[in-house]
């Protein structure tokens, strides 16, 4: 007890001297790992600012959420959001979860799932707020522009995070995990959703149902189209779906052809939910970089899309908080 006490206690004073500096002497671009204590637990996260953080105007910020299993770096480093941020100037920050060895094996608590964060009940949308308050301490920061993505459990936790705090939120794009909510749904405002997901997933099932997290402990999916009805009934949206685009792509590992089609439904503008709708992929983060896992545990990867680009491309359609495309 001493020790984490002592612990919280360094973490608390380097946080301090931070944000301290931080507020004289906004960061230089690059990545900034920054301790982030939140109700006596030391939480932590990666910010990653572009090039474009040494000019005048705010930047939009990504909050991007790591996997169940995972951590910041780890995801940061598969991810590919980092190359796009540096293109198109935005910031991006990747929270860690909890977990019993952090920093490894994190997870977070995404309403019925996952693991450590789950049964603990972590407050890990109240963790999310604070790091973006934390970063607008940091750096010159939209607040208007405030965005969110992740991947599997993290996915579920973007979709928590818009509907318990869609006053911060301009748009979510959660990747192969669907919204999966303990409390009842009821976003304060309407928060556009792009949801990528395989139909092919073997761990997220894309149609909902039982499974096995990758700590062998039960895990109950939800399907992904019910969670997109929520919002679309949420948004506003009456009219009827229609086809954006399809794409097709020999497999990442040279094994048959993978398809995506691009599904829109009838939302009044400023309130779209999409759907980038897979085959022939497994749970990976569709790009280049296949991630850390084998496709044995994954399923095959695939780079029809990239998520890294989709998810910043319906981003910068929403340039503020309840703005028309």
């Amino acid at each position: 007890m001493a020790a984490t006490t002592r612990a919280l206690g360094i973490f608390a004073a380097l946080s301090l001297a931070s944000a301290a500096a931080g507020q004289s002497d906004p960061l230089a671009p690059g990545d900034h790992a920054l301790p982030l204590p939140y109700k006596r637990v030391a939480r932590s996260y990666v910010l990653h600012l572009p090039p474009a953080a040494r000019g005048e105007a705010p930047l939009p910020l990504v909050i991007a959420f790591h996997g169940g299993g995972g951590n910041a770096k780890g995801f940061q480093e598969y991810a590919g959001l980092d190359g796009v941020a540096d293109r198109e100037g935005f910031a991006v920050a990747y929270p860690n979860g909890t977990g019993r060895l952090a920093p490894r094996l994190l997870t977070w608590n995404a309403g019925r799932c996952c693991g450590y964060a789950l049964d603990n009940k972590i407050d890990d949308v109240g963790f999310a707020r604070r790091v973006i308050a934390s970063v607008a301490e940091r750096a010159h920061i939209d607040r208007t522009r405030i965005y969110a993505t992740g991947h599997s459990n993290g996915a579920m936790m973007a979709y928590r995070l818009a509907a318990e705090a869609a006053t911060e939120i301009a748009a979510i794009a959660p990747v192969a995990g669907a919204m999966n909510l303990r409390r009842d749904f009821a976003p304060s405002r309407p928060v556009p959703v792009l949801h990528i997901h395989s139909v092919d997933d073997p761990r997220a099932l894309y149609a909902g149902g039982d499974n096995k997290s990758f700590a062998g402990t039960p895990i109950h999916h939800e399907p992904v189209i019910s969670g997109l009805q929520q919002w679309e009934k949420r948004n506003g949206c009456n009219g009827p779906g229609k086809e954006l685009e399809r794409r097709s792509a020999p497999a990442a590992n040279g094994n048959g052809e993978h398809s995506a089609v691009h599904i829109a439904a009838g939302c009044p503008a400023g309130s779209a939910v999409e759907l980038w709708k897979l085959n022939g992929a497994g749970h990976g983060w569709p790009g280049e970089n296949p991630g850390p896992l084998p496709e044995r545990v994954m399923g095959p990867h695939s780079n029809v899309i990239s998520a890294a680009e989709e998810v910043w491309r319906f981003f910068a359609r929403f340039p503020a908080k309840g703005s028309a495309e």
